[in-house]
């Protein structure tokens, strides 16, 4: 196997773990803020687009016969408690949730755009958009007052190194 596939393995393992999780940490918010809560139309609106990202990355990795990682149903529970943890803590807190885990997304996929450079077309477009799209929904986070979260710099910091470790675990996992 060439560095090139390894490394588009890795990429597609790891980003498809992130999008899966994302789905997860909105199912968890949605869980205790309902359909009526605040934020909850924005917060199901960038649940679709996760939704949207994960069934990409999951045709990508079918059809390159790629493993996904085998910590998915950590992931899975893991997601969706941080979601329910942040949204019973208020509204205000499950945007601060968003707006962490975009500004580590935007950072890992901008250095995963970096390292691809133009070897796998197909794979960095996708990124590229998806990127684009996390960009959207941590404005989207910060506009709807995540800095307004209890202790916001502790909850931000801390789900930013939760979700650093998660992408590290993922990658090889």
């Amino acid at each position: 196997m060439n560095a090139l596939s390894r490394r588009s393995e890795r990429m597609l393992r790891v980003d498809q773990a992130g999008e899966f999780g994302a789905t997860r940490i909105y199912a968890g918010q949605l869980a205790v803020m309902g359909t009526r809560g605040p934020h909850s139309t924005e917060i199901a609106g960038m649940a679709a687009q996760e939704i949207e990202h994960q069934a990409r990355f999951d045709a990508m990795i079918a059809q390159r016969g790629v493993r996904p990682t085998l910590l998915q149903p950590v992931w899975s529970v893991a997601g969706f408690a941080l979601g329910a943890a942040t949204a019973l803590i208020g509204p205000e807190a499950a945007m601060a949730c968003t707006a962490a885990i975009e500004t580590e997304i935007d950072r890992h996929y901008t250095e995963q755009l970096d390292e691809l450079g133009d070897e796998d077309p197909e794979l960095g477009e996708a990124i590229l958009k998806f990127r684009d799209e996390e960009r959207q929904h941590r404005d989207a986070a910060l506009a709807a007052g995540a800095e307004k979260a209890p202790a916001y710099p502790l909850l931000f910091h801390a789900i930013r190194m939760g979700c650093r470790v998660a992408i590290k675990l993922s990658e090889r996992i």
